[in-house]
């Protein structure tokens, strides 16, 4: 089965008339964007957005063999006007399977937005799923037959459509996941690509044509990432994003509770109300444990924290208990969670603090923390794959 992408952007098409927008300032070239439109098997075409005759054309594609035209979401806007060859365009009820006379079946999915989902399937088995804009699948109960080999959809705004494919076995390690629907609220260039990746899917531009089932190009997920940042930088937020296409994360926070700290509250009560809702939260500090366990992808938030919870225990903080076995202790325990990062065969997503790039700190134990963090940082960074910068809510790769 071939699938030719004739547009990948949102129903507005990318740049967005009139808008003023960075992204859309950028989306020029190979980022520019028409509205999302498949062509399966020159016989079905799944959506039906101006110009798609001339989008055909110019993927070496026609139009004119189409026998089946069908829409997922309301178009709003002007009429567009149908070519003489097409037949009508319409939506099939939830459910419903049309055949062919290609020999391709198609299953109309439930969503939870407004919009219908297809499942088409070729006459040799292949099957692939396209998803409306901003839409999930409904009523997803039961493990799949058997995962799709490629899933069409909108990652950027719907994260959790993947997460809830994956829960159910629909997407599995050999899906290919192809984002479309882009729209302005994507980050241009490589930081799409590079949070695409991490949900193991990509972008391609207007006008590619897959072939369905044949050996995917999936992503490589890294198994380690460290996002590092200074203070209200982003970088919690860029390390719960790298997550959020996953049905089960376990959510470390290493800094407990406090009580009577009304404001350090708010910031916990934060962070919860923007983690999905099946994620689990642990409390804890005992990070080796969970990393050497078997179980789902770990974010652990943060690893300064941790370290202020460590030099606690060995009494780093005096000089004298430093330097009668507290730096030998601290150096121990370092050396322990480093270890238990090289070793884990879990997905993990570590936070930390830049805390070495600002004022020096006007108390030895202060200046023994900055270089403390900093020690760690690097040996953490040493055992990952991926190393993020985050600087003013934006991610540089400083490796991967």
């Amino acid at each position: 089965m071939e699938l030719t992408l004739l547009g990948t952007g949102a129903p507005e098409g990318l740049p967005r008339p009139s808008c003023p927008c960075a992204v859309c300032a950028r989306a020029h070239g190979p980022w520019a964007r028409a509205a999302t439109a498949l062509l399966v098997d020159d016989a079905l075409l799944l959506d039906l957005t101006p110009g798609a005759v001339f989008a055909a054309a110019r993927a070496g594609h026609s139009l004119s063999a189409v026998r089946q035209v069908l829409l997922t979401h309301p178009h709003d806007g002007p009429a567009v006007e149908l070519p003489p060859t097409l037949p009508p365009a319409g939506r099939v009820p939830d459910g419903q399977v049309l055949t062919l006379i290609s020999g391709h079946r198609v299953r109309a999915v439930p969503m939870d937005a407004p919009g219908t989902g297809y499942e088409v399937g070729s006459p040799d088995g292949e099957r692939l799923l396209y998803l409306p804009p901003g839409a999930a699948p409904a009523g997803l109960d039961g493990r799949a037959e058997r995962p799709y080999d490629l899933v069409v959809c909108d990652v950027v705004g719907r994260p959790d459509a993947v997460a809830r494919l994956r829960a159910v076995g629909a997407v599995g390690p050999a899906t290919e996941v192809i984002a479309v629907h882009l729209d302005h609220d994507a980050p241009p260039g490589a930081a799409l690509d590079r949070l695409l990746a991490a949900a193991g899917a990509r972008a391609v531009p207007d006008g590619t044509t897959l072939v369905v089932g044949e050996y995917p190009v999936v992503p490589d997920v890294p198994r380690r990432v460290l996002v590092t940042g200074g203070a209200r930088s982003g970088k919690s937020l860029e390390a719960e994003r790298r997550l959020e296409t996953f049905p089960e994360v376990v959510y470390v926070a290493t800094g407990g509770r406090r009580g009577g700290d009304p404001e350090w509250e708010a910031r916990v009560a934060l962070h919860r109300e923007r983690r999905p809702g099946a994620w689990r939260t642990e409390e804890t500090c005992e990070l080796v444990g969970l990393l050497a366990a078997e179980g789902p992808p770990l974010l652990i938030d943060c690893l300064s924290l941790w370290l202020t919870d460590a030099m606690d225990r060995v009494d780093a903080w005096e000089d004298v208990r430093w330097r009668e076995g507290g730096e030998t202790a601290l150096r121990a325990r370092v050396a322990e969670l480093v270890a238990a990062v090289r070793g884990t065969r879990r997905q993990v997503v570590l936070v930390t603090n830049e805390v070495g790039s600002g004022v020096v700190p006007a108390t030895p134990a202060g200046r023994r923390f900055r270089d403390e963090l900093g020690r760690l940082n690097a040996a953490v960074a040493a055992e990952c794959e991926e190393v993020l910068l985050v600087v003013a809510g934006q991610a540089v790769v400083v490796r991967g």
